[in-house]
């Protein structure tokens, strides 16, 4: 029995090694937009703004020379002097810097270059494998779509929507049973019309798709304990979102909510620009979406999500109705997202960050521990590296927790 290996050409291999190629590339870019997409200059940027973002120079693999310049001991087999785990090297430690009067290190950088790309193709690198969890078919809400589509034919219709071909083939049909029952003779030279039987018009309709109906709520603490670093995270968090949003989605509302003692409905400008003053309330927030989904968005029709920033800083005897009132709207949301802001705090060391246990026994964090963890989520960020792994805890998938 002959066994035969398929060859493939230089072509072939050619295009998988430019693909492959691609894939770092693509990679490369995606690990480099973590470090931009909490830029504050992109805030309220249009999809058509250049962002640039650093990427890490792509190294192929290859054989190089070692360099034992501080020990040049090599084991080899049979080598006596050499015990199994000795240390023949050890390897240089990144991250520690010269202390003055140090000469620099000669060794090579780590080079690396710049990618410009714009907004809607950061979106489009970001927000591929991403979703937003339980979006379920409500009742639909149909969307026409302004181009036409092809839907068969018809006997009448407008000139400009003749069909040539159609008229022709039918034609030609009715010319070969003329023939057939000899009516017509093709070897006379008559020449065989056309007739208004042959006439095809294509019959267009207007193309109606469905989608799912969402709605999405930004709240968001504006009080004065929301200082401009917290306020920065915060709209960073929601300008994600909102891109995301655009970018996946056709059918969605969005619904702008801001608070102190009291909340209201504001424009996406002045959600994203404007702050006030005076204490924090949260209840009043949360009120006044409940108020908004019985009068404009009923849960039999849409699927509810929401998403609250806040520093944690709520008037103490707010807490229980703030906590009852999330736990209402889980009820009826596909997911109550509750983000806290505080760039204060420390796990690793909670005493220099002006937190103790006793101060966090009875705030909204601790209150909303004992919530349904699949349908509340609880989200703390500290600084512009905590947005990009919050942001996927959330539309990563319902298993990320």
């Amino acid at each position: 029995m002959s066994t035969f290996r398929e060859r493939r050409s230089v072509a072939d291999r050619s295009a998988a090694d430019r693909k492959r190629h691609k894939e770092k590339i693509d990679r490369a870019i995606r690990d480099g937009i973590k470090d931009v997409i909490a830029d504050e200059s992109i805030i309220g940027q249009e999809g058509s703004k250049k962002i640039k973002i650093p990427v890490k120079g792509i190294k192929e693999y290859q054989f190089i020379y070692g360099e034992n310049k501080e020990n040049k001991k090599v084991a080899a087999a049979g080598d006596k002097d050499v015990k199994r785990g000795q240390v023949l090297r050890k390897k240089p430690q990144k991250g520690k810097g010269k202390s003055p009067g140090q000469k620099g290190s000669n060794e090579t950088g780590e080079e690396y270059y710049e990618v410009e790309v714009s907004l809607d193709e950061l979106a489009e690198y970001l927000f591929a494998n991403l979703e937003l969890p339980d979006l379920e078919k409500k009742r639909f809400r149909f969307v026409r779509d302004k181009k036409l589509k092809r839907s068969g034919y018809r006997k009448k219709g407008m000139r400009s929507r003749l069909s040539k071909k159609e008229t022709i083939k039918r034609k030609i049909r009715r010319k070969k049973m003329a023939i057939s029952a000899g009516t017509y003779d093709p070897e006379s030279g008559e020449r065989f019309p056309f007739h208004n039987d042959d006439l095809k018009y294509k019959h267009m309709r207007e193309k109606i798709t469905e989608s799912s109906s969402a709605v999405i709520f930004f709240i968001m603490d504006v009080s004065g304990s929301m200082d401009t670093n917290k306020k920065y995270l915060a709209r960073s968090f929601y300008f994600l979102l909102y891109q995301f949003l655009r970018y996946r989605y056709e059918n969605v509302e969005v619904v702008f909510l801001s608070h102190c003692t009291e909340a209201k409905e504001v424009s996406e400008d002045d959600f994203f620009k404007r702050g006030t003053s005076g204490g924090t309330i949260m209840s009043s927030a949360l009120e006044m979406e409940k108020e908004i989904i019985a009068k404009r968005y009923h849960p039999s029709n849409w699927n509810v999500y929401t998403f609250y920033c806040g520093d944690g800083e709520n008037w103490p005897s707010d807490n229980s109705k703030a906590t009852q009132l999330i736990n209402e709207l889980a009820e009826i949301n596909q997911l109550v997202s509750y983000a806290e802001i505080n760039p204060f705090y420390s796990d690793s060391n909670p005493a220099l960050f002006n937190f103790s246990p006793e101060r966090d026994s009875g705030s909204m964090w601790q209150s909303l521990s004992k919530s349904d963890p699949q349908k509340v989520k609880r989200l703390r960020i500290i600084d512009q590296g905590d947005i990009w792994p919050a942001f996927n805890k959330l539309f990563g998938g319902r298993n990320n927790s």
